[in-house]
């Protein structure tokens, strides 16, 4: 009998998590306030992001794309259901670095450059200095922004910013990528390049990727579309159930 070795016990690790899903959300709900102002944002959301995926998330403004995303990055907690990461070892909040997200709205710490914004997140994780530089530059390269590692986030066009905030989870190298809109305030040329570099670094990376669109030919490019209305998400038939 061939004797397994450390090694490749922890290769056979390594693709048995990835077979695993990236996230698991069972009737998941979230809700803000209380009483007669309470708001629902999610509701009842079943679904699983499977390891490797590629998924739009579109939905009009207001549907809990936005919550959604921010519960699959383990950043709030839900009102009710239950919500894993399989793949992923357990909560994020355990495992820096291995979700990534790209926010919406402004994300950049003012008093640092952009190339320390970049990296700053890897520092946290406790790479070392030189290689979260590298990878900083590396990852600004990647967006085509280079030029613009030493400017502070003042001096930056919202677009600029928001390509910023992409390479920052690009340098991360995360297993689960999560964009809300990362296109939202880019010009047509722009915006599929981020779409372009977001494939592309999930295909090396083996990281599945979520991203919320308003924009029917950026969804296009990615293999699976997810609804969102009123808290609740619709899949196709192939992916889940409509709950």
């Amino acid at each position: 009998m061939r004797r397994r070795t450390a090694a490749g016990e922890s290769s056979v690790a390594t693709l048995e998590a990835a077979r695993d899903p990236s996230v698991v959300c069972d009737n998941l709900a979230r809700t803000y306030g209380t009483g007669a102002t309470a708001v629902v944002a999610v509701y009842g959301v079943s679904c699983a992001v499977q390891s490797g995926s590629r998924i739009a998330l579109t939905g009009p403004s207001g549907s809990g794309k936005s919550t959604l995303l921010h519960l699959m990055a383990g950043l709030e907690a839900p009102t009710s259901g239950t919500i894993t990461w399989p793949a992923l070892d357990g909560h994020p909040q355990g495992h820096p670095g291995r979700v990534g997200v790209v926010f919406q709205g402004p994300s950049l710490l003012p008093a640092l450059d952009v190339a320390e914004n970049v990296a700053l997140p890897l520092l946290l994780a406790d790479v070392a200095e030189g290689e979260a530089a590298a990878r900083s530059g590396d990852a600004l390269h990647r967006l085509g922004i280079d030029d613009l590692a030493d400017k502070l986030p003042e001096q930056l066009s919202g677009g600029q910013a928001q390509r910023v905030a992409v390479a920052r989870v690009l340098a991360s190298r995360p297993r689960l990528i999560l964009a809300d809109e990362p296109t939202g305030q880019l010009d047509h040329q722009a915006a599929h390049l981020v779409i372009d570099v977001l494939l592309q670094a999930g295909a090396e990376l083996g990281a599945s990727l979520v991203v919320s669109t308003h924009d029917p030919v950026i969804a296009d490019r990615l293999d699976l579309q997810w609804t969102m209305r009123d808290g609740r998400i619709d899949l196709p038939p192939t992916t889940g159930t409509s709950t």
